[in-house]
């Protein structure tokens, strides 16, 4: 056998051995991918993203008709007027009641482009019961758009004695037909975890004394 030959032989041999450590490699690292996509990831997701209080907890609001409402997503810890007093130092304002004069007034601000800070939002339910608290927060000169959250409280959800009120937090873009029902009604944004975050970062940034839950719906 010539020395070209021998040589060729041994390049062969090598490129082998090569190929069958790639083949190795490959193999391995598609093993590791598999566990922790498929195995430690989701144990990880499960545990960092819900308090185990909120397992049974609900996960969206319904309407007086019982329609879907809005996803459950923040949730905060303390009492009554601890949620109240960390909501108004973030720069939060009281939704007014729903009546038909504050139902006038938002349509006003609407049509005519008039302020309305406090402006109402309808009614939700969680527990079998309307709203316990509402704020928001305008973007804008009217209530056309924006940022607004609802609490329910529930003692039942508290943690270490201390009641909890689970939120809706979702941002108006617009006014306009409710797709489900044909009523007049804002259309909400569809990153509420963007929003869930706007309510945890500005209550963060304020005097808040209230614990902080972010729920995963």
């Amino acid at each position: 056998m010539t020395h070209t030959a021998i040589e060729n032989v041994r390049r062969t041999h090598r490129l082998r051995r090569v190929a069958a450590r790639a083949g190795d490699a490959t193999i391995g690292l598609l093993a590791v991918y598999l566990v922790v996509a498929y195995a430690i990831l989701p144990l990880l997701w499960r545990h960092f993203e819900h308090h185990r209080v909120m397992s049974d907890a609900p996960k969206t609001a319904v309407t007086s008709d019982g329609i879907p409402g809005d996803p459950l997503n923040v949730a905060l810890v303390g009492s009554h007027d601890e949620v109240v007093a960390a909501m108004l130092a973030a720069g939060w304002s009281p939704a007014d009641p729903t009546t038909l004069r504050s139902s006038l007034h938002i349509a006003e601000s609407v049509v005519f482009k008039r302020p309305y800070e406090t402006a109402p939002v309808s009614n939700l339910f969680v527990f079998g019961r309307r709203q316990d608290l509402a704020f928001e927060q305008p973007v804008d000169e009217n209530a056309r758009a924006r940022h607004h959250v609802r609490f329910w409280h529930s003692d039942e959800l508290g943690i270490g004695g201390r009641p909890l009120w689970i939120g809706a937090a979702t941002f108006d873009r617009s006014v306009g037909f409710s797709h489900r029902t044909g009523k007049i009604t804002h259309h909400i944004a569809s990153d509420i975890d963007s929003e869930r975050d706007h309510v945890i970062l500005i209550c963060d940034c304020s005097a808040c004394s209230s614990k902080k839950v972010s729920v995963t719906t």
